[in-house]
């Protein structure tokens, strides 16, 4: 395992999607986190936001059942919970993510978010973008871009004391 980005390093990724968010939070948008890594992401974007002064409704996408990939990977899927305090008609849904790779996570959020109502507009944020695409879907926002080969895993640990940072660990068959 290694580190690809310390706690400070991190930070500044996470202040850039602030950034971004707080120059999209209009009236009739809103923040969407994919369950778990883009939750997380999505409640410190709305308590970075909190604290400056302007607030964002807030809702956690649970994709589990939509991926297309859910037999090959999970044997006993944990599904979490999909939680959407506010019309999707019509929003601005700004998409969070934590780690965007091939691209196959955000197909299956797109799905769902289209089951849930029509957005006006998703645009996508994610922490890191570390390439390798298999659909064409790119960030409209991210707060580090790296290139990881792909037996390879990227992954936020945002259990640390100090803050979160990202990390790099082989990949584990299924």
């Amino acid at each position: 395992m290694r580190t690809l980005a310390d706690e400070a390093a991190t930070r500044l990724g996470v202040g850039r999607i602030v950034e971004w968010a707080r120059a999209h939070a209009l009236p009739g948008a809103a923040l969407v986190g994919i369950q778990t890594g883009g939750a997380r992401l999505a409640e410190a974007v709305a308590s970075s936001l909190a604290a400056g002064g302007k607030t964002i409704p807030m809702g956690l996408l649970d994709i589990t059942l939509y991926r297309d990939d859910l037999a090959m990977r999970l044997r006993q899927p944990v599904v979490r919970r999909t939680e959407m305090p506010f019309s999707v008609d019509g929003a601005t849904i700004l998409l969070l993510d934590d780690v965007l790779y091939t691209g196959r996570t955000l197909r299956a959020a797109l799905g769902e978010l289209h089951d849930l109502g029509r957005p006006a507009r998703v645009l996508l944020g994610v922490l890191v973008d570390r390439g390798g695409r298999e659909l064409p879907i790119q960030p409209d926002a991210f707060g580090i871009r790296c290139d990881v080969p792909s037996g390879e895993r990227v992954e936020v640990d945002w259990s640390a004391s100090a803050g979160p940072r990202i990390l790099v660990t082989a990949e584990v068959p299924r």
